[in-house]
């Protein structure tokens, strides 16, 4: 017993001798990947591709790009690189191959080898495509032509509203809309794929699809093709008008430019474009005037008035080059999103948030049309070229401003002298009775028309 012990002792410890020798060796090597097209082996992973599988998921394919000659390929096309000409079977497959791995929300997927192109996992009936396999090459050339011929027409389509006399804002926002249409999957040579791609776009306003839509009008004009432009009519919103104290509270928590930039929309009621472009020539420190030289389109070039406070602002600004901002746009407006959204967490406002740029030429626009009920003044403070792009302001004004305008002084006069110094004072005129016109403006408070009254009484009393 006891021998027999000491062999089985003895066996035991060359079988362990075994295992451990096995544990250590190293794994068996593949032969690295190789590029289909040319034999090299300096190859990068290039994403995935998903195909549909038989239990309706996906499974995930890894793709490569040659390094050498640009090819693009998946895995399952490079097998027969890696393993010679011989093609591809059941032999030759190795049941770990990471272009089996099933895609990760698709738990039901059955590992196993697959020997089709479109990749779908091996199950009886399934069909055998390694002796109708297509060149892959074919298809990478057509994606890198599709992207060449993309990227000229956008440039062409550029060239081509330069010459028709577009400005440049034009020119950088339709190119752009283009660009969108494209990221979305439209085919730009195709009138009706257009059409469908942006009816489904659900999340657009009929706003942004009527402007994407006059982008392409053109660009079809350019190309000489045929289509019916879609009828799409924007959805006519009224602007946020924010309180003094909340955008007062904006400001002094921005940095120095963005604190001048902002004080600047709100004395002057340019818009953002415009205050953008301002050149430190159109800064009149004496006069405390700013000159609008390069107005957005749409817009009259014009002088305003601004405050010494404001000018002791940009005084302080480095003068680096031509222009007082020298930030693109885009990275402004980001910068001042982030400033905001410190602001609004800090005084737990969320008004905050909903104040932008222009919201600041429409709380101009307010104010002063309540201040002076002028509307022709404030269509030139603003630059309107026409008249109804400021009557939005009369009705803000009416409905924000309505418990001061339960009481008017009515004043009347039949000669253009009488009319000219009634509109000078503040008045507006609202009727006209048998040549007489009427004029009114809103009552002014308990304390000011007591001071006034007082000061007439005073007066008669002398």
């Amino acid at each position: 017993m006891a021998a027999s012990t000491f062999d089985d002792q003895l066996t035991w410890q060359k079988v362990g001798e075994q295992n451990r020798k096995s544990a250590d060796a190293e794994p068996p090597t593949q032969p690295p990947l190789k590029c289909p097209e040319c034999g090299s082996s300096r190859i990068w992973k290039n994403g995935f591709r998903y195909a549909p599988s038989e239990t309706g998921g996906e499974i995930a394919i890894q793709r490569y790009i040659c390094r050498e000659c640009g090819r693009r390929f998946s895995e399952d096309t490079a097998l027969g690189s890696r393993m010679g000409s011989n093609p591809i079977n059941h032999e030759n497959l190795r049941p770990s191959a990471p272009y089996l791995q099933p895609n990760r929300h698709d738990f039901n997927l059955a590992r196993g080898p697959s020997t089709c192109q479109v990749c779908v996992t091996e199950v009886e009936g399934t069909k055998n495509l390694s002796r109708q396999r297509t060149r892959q090459k074919r298809a990478a050339g057509a994606t890198k032509l599709s992207e060449e011929k993309i990227r000229g027409a956008l440039v062409n389509f550029s060239w081509y509203m330069k010459k028709n006399g577009y400005k440049e804002a034009t020119i950088t926002s339709y190119a752009g809309k283009i660009k969108t249409l494209v990221n979305s999957g439209a085919d730009l040579w195709n009138p009706d794929h257009v059409k469908r791609v942006v009816a489904g776009m659900f999340t657009w306003k009929d706003s942004t699809k009527k402007c994407n839509c006059d982008a392409y009008d053109l660009f079809v004009k350019m190309e000489n093709l045929k289509w019916e432009k879609p009828r799409y009519k924007p959805e006519q919103t009224l602007p946020f008008i924010p309180t003094e104290k909340e955008i007062d509270q904006l400001t002094m928590g921005c940095g120095m430019k963005m604190r001048a930039f902002l004080k600047g929309l709100k004395e002057t009621g340019a818009d953002p474009g415009e205050l953008l472009a301002v050149e430190w020539e159109d800064i009149d420190f004496t006069r405390n005037k700013i000159t609008i030289n390069h107005p957005v389109k749409g817009h009259n070039p014009r002088i305003l008035n601004v405050s010494d406070e404001w000018l002791r602002m940009v005084s302080r600004l480095p003068r680096t080059a031509k222009r007082v901002w020298t930030a693109k746009p885009q990275s402004h407006y980001n910068s001042f999103k982030a400033q905001r959204r410190r602001r609004a967490k800090e005084y737990g406002n969320p008004r905050l948030e909903r104040i932008t740029f222009r919201t600041l030429r429409h709380w101009k626009g307010t104010t002063e049309y309540h201040r002076t009920h002028d509307i022709m003044y404030v269509k030139e403070l603003l630059g309107h070229k026409r008249l109804t792009s400021t009557q939005i302001y009369i009705h803000l004004e009416e409905k924000l401003f309505q418990q001061l305008r339960n009481e008017f002084i009515v004043r009347r006069t039949v000669s253009i002298k009488g009319m000219m110094a009634l509109a000078a004072v503040g008045f507006e005129k609202f009727d006209e009775v048998d040549g007489v016109h009427l004029y009114r403006k809103p009552r002014p408070s308990e304390e000011t028309f007591s001071f006034a009254q007082n000061r007439r009484v005073l007066r008669e009393d002398k």
